[in-house]
């Protein structure tokens, strides 16, 4: 879990402030007000590991409703529309720290 700040560009309403997944094209947040697909972003989050401080424009690329099987909550698939080389750089460096998180099977059914 990475803190973060998740707002809505129209109404500057905050939609979420944790993190569950990083990449250097997106990010995965647990949602604290529904959003819709397509919808643009501001992010702010601090880089693991360091001190800098990752500023960035997204767009909801998925919504995950927690109706399926191992859904824990609502979440947000957030891809970064606006994000400079000095942070991709940034997260190029840190993210191999973590190890990836392996899928979970689906449910069958």
């Amino acid at each position: 879990m990475l803190a973060c700040q998740v707002v809505r560009e129209r109404d500057f309403r905050l939609v979420a402030r944790w993190s569950i997944d990083l990449s250097e094209r997106g990010m995965l947040v647990t949602a604290d007000a529904p959003v819709l697909t397509g919808e643009p972003l501001i992010v702010s989050f601090k880089s693991p590991f360091a001190r800098a401080w990752i500023d960035a424009e997204a767009t909801v690329a998925r919504v995950i409703h927690a109706r399926r099987q191992g859904d824990r909550k609502r979440a947000l698939g957030l891809f970064f529309e606006d994000l400079d080389a000095a942070s991709r750089a940034c997260l190029a460096t840190v993210l191999p720290w973590f190890r990836p998180i392996a899928p979970r099977p689906r449910p069958s059914g």
